[in-house]
Order: C-alpha cells, then structure tokens, then sequence
C-alpha cells in the first residue's frame, strides 16, 4: 500500500467517477482501475462497488477512507513542515433541506477560517439525497428534521446506511406567507384558514414520499398546489402568488421582512431539526466548525439547543423552541 494510492481512493470520491478522477490525476482510466484493484487485492475488501451509472463505496471502503484521509493529511503536515510546500486546502461538504440557517452559518463559517485556501461545498437538495450524500461521503455532514410522522421511517433508512442523528433544536411549525396576505398579522394561523391559498412544497423526486417531505404537515384538501426545487424560487411565490409554506420559522436577512413574515401554525406536530454523520468517519476541522457555527445561528434566533451525546435519547421533557418573534 502506497501513499499514492491513498491519493488516488480520495481523489475518486471526491470526482465520483474513475473517469473524472483519471483526468484530474493525468492517469490513464485502465491504471487507475488497476491501481484501486491492487489495493482492495492486499488488503482483501473491496473498496468501490462498480455499476453502470458508475462507483460507490462500500461499507468497508467508507471505513477506509477515514483512516487514509487522516494519514494523508498527516503527510501533508510533514511536508509543510519540512518541504515548506502549501498544505492542502480546508475541506468542507454539507448537505441540507431547504434551511437558511444552514446557509447562514455556513457563510459564518468561512467568514472566520484562516486560511488562503479552501474548498467548500454546501448542497441545498432532497432529503433522500441528502441521506445518500452523506452515506457514500459526498458530504460530510447532512442537515435534516424528524417528525412524528416520518422518525420510523427516517431513523430506519439512518441505521441501514450507518448513519447518526444529533438532535440540535425542536421547533413549533410556522408558516412563511406574504406581509400582504390578510392572515400576516395573525398571533396564530390554521390549516382551514390557508386553505384558499396556495401551498406550496419543495420537489423530493420520483423516488420521495411523504416521509421524505420537507414540510412536516400537509393541508387535508388544497385546489391549488405548488412543487418547487429552491428556495428563491419559492421565496418569489410566497410573495408573488401570496402562497405559503410550512416550515420551522426561523428568517434571516435572506428572507425579505419587508415582504414575508413567519406566523405560527396551529399544530400538534414539530420538528426536531438536527445533524446526521457517516458513523465510521471523524469530522474534518472545518465541518466541526461548521457545527459550532450553525448552534450559534440557531441560537442566536431563539431556539433552544438539544444538548445530547451520541446515543442518547432526545429527553422526553424538553420544551420546543419558539422563534423570538413570534413568542
């Protein structure tokens, strides 16, 4: 087993491809595959799974991964040392439901590296991706919610793919609509009081379900329905079609006050937002950056952090969160 080798297993999961990785390497595909087959021949695990539409890790060539990360970067520190060559740039992947908390505590986050280089990747998609991204280490971290409705579900398809949940806050359901709509200054609104206007909720794919929806409650019966794929495009609906969404209530500069407000929604379901990891990996320095960011964020707009350590259950007694402005 070689240095390069250990390279060249990074290289391709991070293009996602041997033929991508090949490319950026200056290698030929055939002695790349061949390389990969070398190693996975030592050590008697198979690293890569290969199909038609390309290669995904293994259990086993998660595992890996982690150790020949750790021992790349520790290379890379001894070069720097003694070589005085540039070490390698931060690295950081996060995978999210539609949250513009997580995009503003990942802009926290690079505001306060200190590095003149670095390479980030924040990935705003559809649950079940998100789950994917993070089980085949596409991202490091993954920013979900659990409900009620969708725990056995969601905590299933976790344990089947080595995945862990950490609590980080429960919130009360909002709903986002349009400073202009005749319920914007309402302390409370309810389903039955939305039914004439349109819903809106973002695209899970062909493969999404109910379980995998980002919007933790539905109406029984609405005329007129919206499904989107981002969040701008959503944003200019709530204002321009005077539609709302379902959602946790926390806003930020992003969301225009001017124009949308959060209301609370009458409801006895809430979300409990947290963070999922690959279990057989160690964060990078930048991703537990990230982690201290985003529990600045979420409590800098009201919300109660879950203080949990792995494999503890959420505590039956805890109190949701409620948004300031709202309270």
């Amino acid at each position: 087993m070689t240095l390069l080798q250990l390279r060249y297993i990074v290289k391709i999961v991070e293009c996602g491809s041997m033929n991508e990785a090949s490319h950026e390497l200056y290698i030929s595909q055939p002695a790349l595959s061949s390389s990969v087959k070398e190693l996975e021949n030592e050590l008697g695990i198979e690293i890569f799974t290969r199909h038609s539409q390309g290669i995904a890790l293994t259990v086993d060539g998660a595992e890996f991964l982690t150790y020949a990360r750790q021992i790349l970067d520790q290379t890379d520190l001894l070069e720097a040392r003694y070589r005085q060559v540039r070490p390698r740039k931060q690295l950081c992947r996060v995978s999210t439901q539609h949250y513009m908390f997580a995009v503003e505590a990942f802009v926290e986050m690079i505001n306060s590296i200190d590095s003149d280089e670095y390479e980030f990747t924040i990935r705003e998609t559809r649950t079940r991706d998100i789950i994917d991204q993070v089980a085949t280490l596409q991202s490091e971290i993954g920013i979900i919610y659990e409900s009620d409705f969708n725990k056995r579900v969601l905590s299933k398809m976790l344990r089947e793919k080595h995945l862990d949940f950490h609590p980080l806050f429960r919130a009360d359901l909002h709903v986002f609509i349009a400073r202009t709509n005749p319920l914007a200054d309402r302390a409370m609104v309810t389903m039955k009081d939305l039914e004439p206007y349109p819903f809106l909720q973002y695209e899970q794919g062909e493969e999404g379900s109910f379980y995998f929806a980002e919007e933790a409650v539905w109406p029984d019966y609405s005329p007129k329905q919206i499904t989107v794929s981002d969040r701008a495009t959503m944003l200019n609906f709530i204002v321009g079609l005077n539609a709302y969404t379902v959602c946790t209530g926390i806003d930020n500069e992003d969301l225009n006050n001017e124009k949308i407000v959060s209301v609370p929604l009458e409801s006895d379901e809430s979300m409990l937002v947290g963070w999922i990891v690959n279990s057989r990996t160690k964060l990078s320095h930048a991703a537990e950056l990230y982690l201290d960011k985003l529990r600045q964020v979420v409590s800098s707009h009201g919300y109660s952090l879950i203080e949990q350590e792995p494999g503890e259950q959420e505590p039956g007694e805890q109190e949701p969160g409620r948004h300031r402005g709202n309270s």
